[in-house]
């Protein structure tokens, strides 16, 4: 062995527990850690980029990195980052993902280890948070991309049954053209149509209902209603990113007993409101979609990469058929058809289910939904202060986590985003809060999306200071 494994080996518990030391001083640092440190702090140093001949060994090139880059680290895990929709990782998910990288399992089912049974209990137990059906059939992947593309995959495969043809044999040539209709689809399922071979230009935008960034079902049935005998897809959102806007899943599943589409639900964030009482009935439906997205590393604070994806029980088939992998070494779907090898792209990855069960078991429904609750009840008090601060100015209603908001200058014009980007500057140079940038209906804005499971309402008083003093520079 060479001697630097040799040594290593040799003082592993030594190594783990400096990673744990420097660990605990980063959490211990993260409520007062900058929010976006500067970019002379996020650049590489002194010829890191290149490969040495010989090592320095485990302790010194842990070390060499912490002493070098802790400081472009930023708190995006902790309770003021509000950008984009970033969870952190409750302690219990945090120790299980340190177990995951230990134990090192590969979930895949080889009948040599317990990692594919604790990922089905895991599925089990979020379809019982989130009140959904044994008819749904859940696999892990690592984010709401994938899992979007997953789900887009399948209906793909469906679109082509309903006509006679085996796209994932006979290929895309074979299907033609499909359709793809939303209001506000998410960024990824348009790059999933594009990976999937659909197109972007698939994508039709449905009217949405005045005021929201909901689909008007009168609209689509307009649409469906101009070329019924289009392969068509109906992309529907259960919390948007800028306003948290659910489609109306009642309406949309009535359409679909009319006309024959395949309804996807992007429940990416929003569906974890599921497992509140308070909130659950905006999924009114949901369990009847074809398909559905949830992220696990947003809402449910597990570390990144976490995600599900779920279908229905009666479109398993159809999945296999798309992920199939034949070969004499690895188990055939008959053996059982919930391994993920055959459900999903990857042909192998980490034990991803440890921290999702291990939050559940740690907190159960009632912590998680707390979590859900406090969060929205925080954002919705940011959103009434940011309404009392001059300005300040909502774009939209404070739904139900996210406070979409802009400088009270709320035109188009080239000065208003020129303020806007000048603003965010001066808030990421502060690093107290994080806000990310975004527009609606044509007007430059912010978004503060709150699904930290640490932010409490003293963050709320020390973003809006800092939000404040942004303003006032401004």
């Amino acid at each position: 062995m060479h001697p630097l494994l040799q040594h290593d080996l040799d003082t592993l518990p030594e190594i783990l527990r400096q990673a744990c030391d420097t660990a605990v001083s980063f959490l211990e640092t993260l409520p007062e850690r900058s929010t976006c440190p500067p970019a002379s702090a996020q650049n590489l140093q002194d010829e890191d980029d290149r490969l040495p001949e010989s090592g320095i060994g485990a302790q010194a090139a842990l070390t060499h990195f912490w002493n070098r880059y802790a400081s472009g680290m930023s708190a995006s895990a902790g309770p003021r980052y509000f950008g984009f929709v970033t969870g952190g990782g409750t302690p219990a998910a945090l120790a299980a993902d340190w177990l995951v990288s230990t134990v090192d399992q590969n979930a895949q089912l080889n009948f040599d280890t317990i990692a594919p049974a604790i990922e089905l209990a895991t599925v089990a137990q979020l379809k019982q948070l989130f009140g959904l059906p044994e008819s749904l059939c859940g696999t892990f992947v690592s984010g709401a991309t994938m899992a979007n593309f997953v789900s887009m995959a399948i209906a793909r495969q469906w679109l082509g049954e309903q006509r006679g043809i085996d796209v994932a044999q006979q290929g895309l040539a074979a299907l033609g053209p499909v359709r793809v209709l939303s209001a506000s689809a998410h960024s990824s399922s348009v790059k999933a149509l594009s990976m999937l071979g659909l197109g972007r230009d698939a994508l039709v935008s449905v009217a949405t209902l005045p005021g929201t960034e909901a689909i008007d079902p009168a609209a689509l049935e307009q649409i469906l209603l101009s070329a019924p005998s289009v392969p068509t897809m109906v992309l529907a959102s259960a919390g948007t990113v800028n306003t948290v806007a659910f489609d109306d899943l009642p309406a949309l599943l009535k359409l679909r007993e009319k006309y024959d589409f395949w309804l996807h639900v992007d429940a990416a964030f929003g569906g974890v409101a599921a497992a509140s009482k308070r909130y659950a009935p905006l999924l009114a439906g949901w369990e009847q979609a074809d398909s559905l997205t949830i992220d696990a590393h947003k809402w449910l604070n597990v570390p990144y990469d976490s995600a599900l994806q779920f279908t229905q029980q009666k479109h398993l088939d159809l999945q296999v058929q798309v992920f199939q992998n034949h070969s004499p070494y690895l188990a055939l779907p008959a053996v059982r058809p919930d391994n993920y090898l055959h459900l999903t792209p990857e042909n192998s990855r980490r034990f991803r289910a440890l921290p999702v069960w291990m939050a559940l078991k740690a907190y159960g429904r009632d912590g998680l939904a707390e979590v859900v609750d406090r969060n929205v009840a925080l954002a919705r008090l940011l959103g009434e202060q940011l309404t009392n601060t001059p300005g300040f100015t909502l774009l939209a209603p404070v739904n139900l986590n996210v406070v979409c908001f802009a400088l009270d200058t709320t035109d188009s014009s080239p000065r208003a985003l020129e303020q806007r980007n000048q603003f965010l500057k001066l808030l990421d140079n502060a690093g107290v809060v994080r806000c990310t940038a975004t527009s609606l209906n044509g007007k430059p804005g912010m978004r503060a999306a709150l699904v930290n499971w640490m932010t409490r309402e003293s963050d709320i008083r020390l973003a809006l200071d800092s939000l404040k003093a942004c303003r006032a520079e401004v």
